[in-house]
């Protein structure tokens, strides 16, 4: 399912049972996608970008990734809206201090963006880094995403 957002367009995919891929570039849908399950995720999106919802309550599952990158995805979703934790607080998370290079790599990978809240995940210094494969317009991106989330980041530079 393709529809435009203040993102831009966006594009989703789903199996018969879950969403399984949230996506800023074109993507090929599953000829069985659930179409209830695609509505339900185009308009909680569009509810977040809009900034009335907090939580996702469409089902989602990870049928991509290693299980290591599935574990840091999980571990994501506990990232409460509004904060953001540094690539070495989720290394932490995961008891896997040395990690922070692999984190990184799992994010950049996230299937779910926005859902799975990779855009909460910043430097460890405070500034965006990566979003959307790192390109000016995927960090504007993950700026749009956290001003949404919290509004007082309007007042200082992200990055």
């Amino acid at each position: 399912m393709k529809f435009e957002s203040i993102l831009g367009t966006l594009w989703l995919n789903a199996d018969q049972t879950a969403l399984t891929q949230v996506s800023y570039t074109p993507i090929e849908e599953n000829p069985l996608a659930n179409q209830e399950i695609l509505q339900t995720a185009k308009k909680q999106l569009l509810e977040f970008l809009a900034g009335d919802r907090k939580v996702f309550d469409v089902p989602y599952i990870f049928d991509v990734g290693t299980d290591f990158q599935q574990e840091v995805w999980q571990t994501l979703t506990e990232i409460p809206y509004g904060e953001t934790w540094s690539y070495l607080d989720v290394a932490q998370k995961l008891q896997r201090p040395k990690a922070v290079r692999a984190i990184g790599q799992a994010n950049r990978n996230n299937p779910l963006p926005i859902i799975v809240p990779c855009h909460r995940v910043i430097g460890k210094n405070g500034k965006l880094v990566g979003y959307s494969g790192s390109s000016d317009a995927g960090l504007k991106i993950k700026e749009q995403l956290l001003i949404i989330e919290n509004p007082l980041l309007q007042e200082i530079t992200l990055f």
